[in-house]
Order: C-alpha cells, then sequence, then structure tokens
C-alpha cells in the first residue's frame, strides 16, 4: 500500500476537519482569551473564598452571603436540559441587556413567531457558547440589526465574548430564514385579488381604464445593491461615505449583493432573491416562473418595474426613449409605482441600517443577514411598524437600457400609453 498516498488522504480529511470548525466556531481573540482566564482565575477565588466564610461563624457567614451581588453575572457556558426545552430567562442578565436600543413590541412579536414557528430548527444551536434566552437573543440579534456597530462594541454591552456574539447573531439569522415561506409569500387567489390596485390613482381614471380592461398592478419589481466587505479587505464600518459612491469607486463587483424585490402598494415583499453583484441577472428566474405558472398572475394583472428588467406580457417597463407626451404620460404613471419600491427598500435600509454597509466577507453568510433583515420587515410591518427612511436619489435616479423586449409586452405597453393619452386627450382627467 502506497503510504505517501495514504499521508496525503489523511493530511485533505485534517483540512477538511478544520475549514469545518472554522465555520462553526469563531476563534476567540487574545482579549478574550485573557477575558476567559481572569474569568476562570475568579471562579477559583471566589469557591475558595466560599469556603473559607462556610468555616467562619454563622454570624458572618450571614452578613457575607447578604451582600450586594453585582448586577451582571456569568453566564454557564453549558445550557443545561431545562434551558434547551423551556429557554428561560438567564438571571442577573436583564440589566446587562441594552432592551432600549430597540422597540420592546417588536423584541415580543418576533419572539412570539420564533417560538410559534412550525418550521424545524435544533433549538441547541442557537445560543452558541453561552447559553441565553429567546428574547435576549431577539433584543441581541435586533441591535446587531438596527444600529452600525461593530461586535466589539456589542460585546461591551451585554458583557458577553465577541465570538460569542457572533455565534449568537448568525444562528438567530439562519432561525429567521426559516420563516421565509411564511412572512415572503406571493399572493395567490382570493389574497391575489385583493392585493390589486390601480395602475393610475388619478381621480375618475381608475374606473375608466378599468373598464378598458386596462391591467391592474399585483406588485412593484425592483432590486438595491447591499456592499459588503471583500475577503480581500476590510472597510471601516462606521464611514459615512454614501454607499452607492462606494460601490461606484470599487471595480470588483462582489463589493455587493444583489437584492431583487417584489412588494405591494404597502412597500410589503413579495418576493426576494439575492445574488453576488458579478450576477447580472436580472427578475430571469421570476419571469420564466411567472410564464411556467400562469397562476401565480390573476387575470388583468402586471408588475411594473424600471428599464433594465424585461418587458414581457407580465411585466411592464417604461419607454426608454421619450417621443412625446404620450410616452412621458405613461412613464409618470409608472413612476408613481417604482416610487413605492424605492420607498419600501429606504425603510428596509432606515430599519436594519447594517444593510448600508455588511462588514463581512463571506457571501452565504451576508446573504442570510439580508433575507433576515427582509422577512422582518414584513413580520413588523405586519404589527403595522413603519420606519421611514430617506430615499437614496443616486440610486433611484440610475437609468438602464431595455435588455430584453418580448413583442406581446410592446404591444401591452403601446396600448396602455394609447389608452392613458385618449383619456388625457377627451378631457376625463
Amino acid at each position: 500500500m502506497d503510504t505517501g498516498g495514504v499521508g496525503e488522504y489523511v493530511q485533505a480529511a485534517g483540512r477538511a476537519v478544520l475549514d469545518m470548525v472554522e465555520r462553526e466556531w469563531e476563534p476567540l481573540s487574545q482579549a478574550e482569551l485573557e477575558q476567559r482566564l481572569d474569568q476562570a482565575v475568579e471562579e477559583i477565588l471566589e469557591a475558595d473564598l466560599i469556603a473559607k466564610v462556610r468555616a467562619q461563624p454563622q454570624t458572618i457567614y450571614v452578613q457575607l452571603v447578604q451582600a450586594p451581588q453585582p448586577e451582571t453575572q456569568v453566564l454557564s457556558t453549558e445550557p443545561t436540559k431545562g434551558d434547551v426545552l423551556q429557554e428561560e430567562e438567564t438571571p442577573g442578565t436583564q440589566e446587562s441587556l441594552d432592551s432600549d436600543s430597540v422597540d420592546s413590541n417588536a423584541v415580543k412579536h418576533v419572539t412570539d413567531l420564533l417560538q410559534n414557528s412550525k418550521a424545524h430548527y435544533n433549538r441547541a444551536r442557537l445560543a452558541g457558547r453561552a447559553r441565553l434566552s429567546l428574547s435576549h437573543t431577539v433584543v441581541l440579534s435586533l441591535t446587531l440589526l438596527s444600529k452600525r456597530i461593530s461586535y466589539r462594541s456589542v460585546s461591551n454591552r451585554f458583557c458577553l465574548e465577541k465570538g460569542n456574539i457572533h455565534r449568537i447573531f448568525f444562528s438567530f439569522c439562519e432561525r429567521v430564514n426559516l420563516l421565509e415561506e411564511e412572512l415572503i409569500p406571493w399572493p395567490v387567489g382570493c389574497e391575489a385579488a385583493e392585493s390589486l390596485f390601480p395602475l393610475s390613482s388619478l381621480p375618475g381614471q381608475a374606473e375608466a381604464l378599468e373598464e378598458q380592461r386596462v391591467p391592474q398592478v399585483l406588485g412593484v419589481l425592483g432590486h438595491t445593491r447591499i456592499p459588503i466587505r471583500l475577503p480581500i479587505g476590510k472597510q471601516d464600518v462606521e464611514s459615512t461615505v454614501s454607499e452607492v459612491k462606494r460601490m461606484r469607486k470599487e471595480a470588483h463587483p462582489d463589493s455587493w449583493l444583489n437584492l431583487e424585490l417584489v412588494c405591494d402598494c404597502k412597500g410589503r415583499f413579495l418576493h426576494c432573491r439575492i445574488s453576488k453583484g458579478s450576477d447580472v441577472d436580472r427578475a430571469g428566474a421570476l419571469r420564466d416562473r411567472l410564464k411556467q405558472h400562469p397562476e401565480l398572475m390573476p387575470p388583468g394583472s402586471c408588475l411594473v418595474a424600471r428599464p433594465g428588467y424585461p418587458l414581457t406580457a407580465q411585466i411592464l417597463t417604461p419607454h426608454v426613449v421619450s417621443q412625446g407626451p404620450r410616452e412621458d404620460l405613461y412613464n409618470k404613471t409608472l413612476e408613481v409605482h417604482l416610487n413605492v419600491l424605492d420607498q419600501a427598500v429606504a425603510n428596509l435600509k432606515g430599519r436594519f441600517q447594517r444593510l448600508r454597509y455588511l462588514d463581512m466577507g463571506n457571501y452565504e453568510r451576508a446573504r442570510v443577514v439580508v433575507l433576515s433583515a427582509c422577512i422582518l420587515h414584513n413580520a413588523l410591518l405586519d404589527m403595522g411598524q413603519v420606519v421611514e427612511g430617506g430615499v437614496d436619489e443616486e440610486e433611484a435616479g440610475v437609468l438602464e437600457v431595455e435588455v430584453e423586449v418580448e413583442q406581446e409586452g410592446l404591444n401591452k405597453r403601446e396600448a396602455i400609453s394609447d389608452l392613458l393619452y385618449k383619456d388625457l386627450d377627451s378631457g376625463s382627467m
């Protein structure tokens, strides 16, 4: 048997195991190692002190036991059976968790969603190295998503090691990802019919267009970019430079993620697709899906999108070259809907400010975080919470050329343009 060949197999297996361990466990920094050492020494000294106190007269023992206890206690690194099954709150951590940083109603709502979810999840993985209650885990994770702060800052605030913060946060995001089908469903049947809204919102015109069988809008299709750190470099998390300018300056396409979205008239997401920046496809998969499953689009409905998306029987886009008032009127009618998506994206980034720049070089982990934010966006909208964000005019105003035009979509756009202009010319507006 070739000993050298066996050695190569053993080395390859060893490297695979090391890679798996590195993916699952965040290594401790020098400061965190020192913190653990200090903690171990304190526990030894404390145990020795308690042993000495118990050997003293009872009166001294009572005085020492009744002395004020520190507000923050060390969390056990090994979850007990009761913790895993019931996820009881860890004593002494309430004061250390900055619950004021996120809305308490949001925390309760998300906690209830996770507890009541039917999606299978291994709860033993949720808390990482140290055990936190589910509600505290939600507070910690929403804090990281809502603010552009480092893991080190959160580590100090929550009195947990940075590596453990990292683990808890990603386990939370993985668990939220399991709610995608429940919270970002494509509407069908009666729900889809109730989601339709008129192409034009001008008084009197909506009814006239409906009588002429002009399609109603099911949703608005578009995308945004989420900047991420390239694996070879690291940027400043607290930088105030415009993310759009930063992405244009960086030639490497994988310095961002593409986030493709469809939202309804209320800004709720109906579709979410995340891809690498090097992926130049624009809604190709969605276009094919709608063709293969026509039942996904109610009769007499359409999606509205900006130039750069395919013009089809199901997806309407503006005229790229305006040739007169007829085309201008059509474009302005669509622009009202497109602004809804721009505002929904602004609200998403306003609520979850970490999306303005993800300091992560791993695509899969960045994708998990972005999808979690989209799911939580819908969850919090459902409970009536709306965060108004400022629309990034640089990103929203980017003009693109038509990349794909289907004859059926072109005919539909021309017919709608004629009807809109005819109504205007006849004075019905």
